[in-house]
């Protein structure tokens, strides 16, 4: 029997195979899908649409603002309706402000995936001419091509979005005072921007210094403009931040600010509750807390409080610190072992149904491994893997 090839094999025993549909689409599309599904995820974690606000997260600003532009946008409704099952880009979660009666090619320039401007076929508009308006807008936004490299400088936004959301790295206004050296980060546009390479100063007609930059764009394109012009560009988005660098600032700083304890403890509390699912991961659910004051006075009365699980508690390490920042220093942990936060629901002394959330199942070797990453400043290399039960980098 002579052999038979798949086809034929497959023809043999009566099994037809359907063609695969193949579906292409274009950089800019692919660009807005992967833009929205950061706004999707954001919804799934949060329960609602990201809103606009100084008080709020950077990350949960430039999704707003990603959000409103997208809407504004003809054909995303078709190009995300099967992604949208929250009605996002409807009536049923309204944009928050107004981002600018801006037309479609202004609004795809605002999200980095602007394609060449139609030709226009108006006989008063002059061709192959521009004027000096056009031209300086030309150079301050310069051309946004794909990097081809992106793959090397996407964990570099991933970590510091961590560094944002641990309180690690803060969010400034853009100001004179703010300086594009190689490894700097700016909010532009919806967009985090980072500074990747610079070429030789020079000085311009007014003797000032200048360089060219070669910066990329989170959304995975990159332009190479004049530094003078993503200043400008900088000075002209009133949303644009300046992103500060990786130093602990505060939290352990020789300058006293409004949250810092001059000396205080972080301790670690575990539980004596005879709940079921407590008593059975006793020894890897853990309370993680902050206090300039006495332990004793903190968990007196444990027993009496949700907070602790209506039940005692033990103190299984402490670790005394000092001129640390309390707020951002109980962030830190929160963001950190926020994947392992415990998930239970008790009753509180009325009936009431309570979630505490500051529990967290982590094993002490753990959380003695962080704060010794905390103290030496290289907490930001890490992540909490729940699967594993180890900070990974």
């Amino acid at each position: 029997m002579a052999e038979m090839d798949d086809d034929e094999l497959l023809n043999a025993l009566g099994v037809e195979v359907a063609p695969l549909k193949v579906t292409s689409r274009t950089p800019r599309e692919e660009r807005i899908i992967a833009g929205f599904e950061d706004i999707l995820r954001f919804h799934q974690a949060n329960g609602r649409a990201p809103l606009h606000g100084e008080g709020r997260d950077i990350f949960e600003r430039l999704y707003a603002v990603r959000l409103d532009q997208l809407r504004k946008l003809p054909e995303v409704q078709t190009l995300l309706a099967g992604l949208d099952s929250p009605s996002l880009l409807s009536g049923a979660a309204a944009a928050q402000t107004d981002v600018g009666e801006l037309d479609e090619d202004a609004l795809l320039a605002e999200l980095g995936i602007g394609d060449q401007p139609a030709n226009r076929d108006d006989i008063t508009v002059l061709r192959h001419v521009r004027s000096s308006f056009e031209k300086r807008a030309a150079e301050e936004i310069a051309d946004r091509t794909p990097c081809a490299d992106f793959d090397k400088f996407q964990p570099l936004f991933e970590q510091v979005e961590r560094e944002l959301k641990a309180g690690v790295r803060q969010s400034r206004q853009f100001g004179r005072d703010s300086n594009f050296k190689v490894g700097n980060f700016f909010v532009l546009g919806g967009l985090l921007v980072y500074v990747a390479e610079q070429g030789d100063i020079f000085r311009t007609g007014n003797n000032e210094p200048d360089a060219r930059l070669r910066v990329v764009y989170s959304n995975g394109t990159e332009s190479n403009l004049l530094m003078r012009s993503l200043q400008r560009a900088l000075y002209k988005d009133e949303n644009a931040r300046m992103l500060t660098g990786t130093s602990m600032g505060p939290l352990f700083g020789d300058a006293p600010e409004p949250d810092d304890i001059e000396t205080g403890i972080i301790y670690v509390l575990r539980s004596l509750s005879n709940h079921p699912f407590v008593a059975e991961h006793r020894e890897l659910i853990h309370k993680i807390g902050v206090t300039g004051g006495k332990i004793e006075t903190r968990i007196a009365g444990a027993e009496k409080d949700a907070t602790y699980l209506l039940a005692d508690v033990g103190v299984v390490a402490t670790y005394k610190l000092h001129n640390m920042n309390r707020i951002r220093l109980e962030n830190i942990f929160h963001r950190l072992f926020g994947a392992a936060q415990l998930d239970l629901t008790i009753e509180d002394r009325f009936g009431n149904p309570v979630k505490p959330k500051e529990w967290f199942l982590v094993p002490l070797h753990v959380i003695d491994e962080a704060v010794q990453r905390i103290r030496d400043g290289s907490i930001t290399e890490v992540v909490y893997d729940p699967k594993t039960a180890m900070l990974v980098g």
